[in-house]
């Protein structure tokens, strides 16, 4: 077993300057917009997010409610959470349900099964049909290119639609949040942390997260390179021997394209040596819906996907 370090006085200020911006964002958001929303999955990163919120408010409730848009394809560990979570805190939680799209039509379910890429149409019906004006994302810049393309502030049309160029400066932390009616604005005040800042806050903070996060024995099958488990999406395929391994989720998504991976780190510190010996992101380790194409995160952005 890897033995860590205690964190440094640097890599602690770090964490304390992030936190300190996050929070700082929270509250520019409930100053400037009339209906912001937060959208949580029970993933790492929207639990963090949560978290800070809390903090931000404190001894106050959280002024906004919780979006989840479930595909339907969700592990049981992590909805088990995301419900307790909203138990324990007392909030307010709307789910889109992508199934419900299916059901009437608005949606047709894709041949290869994957539900991530349906979550576009059930996300931006929910905004407009709540009025959110401000929605909070998890999204941070070190996950995928078309990320750090991303403004702390991201302005989206009336369609939902992002367009990089129309991307304000945000010099000196001050914030833009003027927008037309019908327009949203995006928030994510992860920006600036990395995958190595958010699990090292988790470690501080003593955050919990959902159990898939760290190892645990499953029933896994191999499909291009990625190890996936079975479920109502369906798999294994002929030839795609299913083994139990040892293994953890770096990170949380639509069963049919979030891939484990073989690991016997089931402590914060022991996640933390493991990802500080990664070359890869958590997204481009085990996410199949990002290596649809080059650019396929920025496709989905720019239709209105976080």
């Amino acid at each position: 077993m890897t033995t860590l370090e205690p964190a440094t006085d640097a890599a602690q200020d770090n964490l304390a300057a992030l936190e300190s911006e996050a929070i700082h964002i929270f509250r520019e958001v409930a100053g400037e917009f009339d209906r912001p929303v937060i959208l949580f999955s029970g993933g790492k990163d929207s639990t963090l997010l949560l978290h800070l919120a809390i903090k931000a408010f404190w001894p106050a409730p959280v002024p906004f409610p919780l979006l989840h848009v479930d595909t339907g394809h969700n592990f049981d560990e992590v909805i088990e959470f995301r419900d307790r979570v909203v138990e324990r805190h007392g909030l307010r939680l709307v789910v889109a349900k992508v199934q419900d799209w299916i059901d009437d039509g608005r949606l047709e379910e894709r041949a290869d099964g994957m539900r991530n890429p349906l979550q576009t149409t059930p996300l931006l019906d929910t905004i407009a049909e709540h009025k959110f004006d401000a929605v909070f994302g998890g999204g941070r810049r070190d996950e995928e290119r078309a990320r750090a393309k991303e403004r702390i502030f991201s302005l989206r049309n009336a369609f939902g639609q992002w367009e990089p160029r129309r991307q304000r400066p945000e010099l000196w932390n001050l914030y833009n949040g003027r927008h037309r009616p019908g327009e949203q604005v995006r928030v994510f005040p992860l920006s600036n942390w990395t995958e190595a800042d958010v699990w090292n806050y988790i470690a501080r903070e003593k955050v919990e997260l959902p159990s898939i996060y760290y190892a645990h024995k499953r029933e896994v099958y191999l499909r291009d390179g990625m190890l996936l488990a079975e479920g109502p999406w369906g798999g294994p395929r002929p030839g795609e021997e299913v083994r139990e391994l040892t293994v953890r989720y770096r990170t949380v998504g639509d069963g049919s394209c979030t891939g484990a991976i073989e690991s016997t780190a089931a402590t914060v510190e022991e996640v933390i040596a493991e990802v500080s010996a990664s070359r890869l992101t958590e997204r481009g380790a085990t996410r199949a819906d990002d290596r649809m194409s080059e650019a396929a995160m920025e496709d989905r952005k720019r239709e209105g996907y976080f």
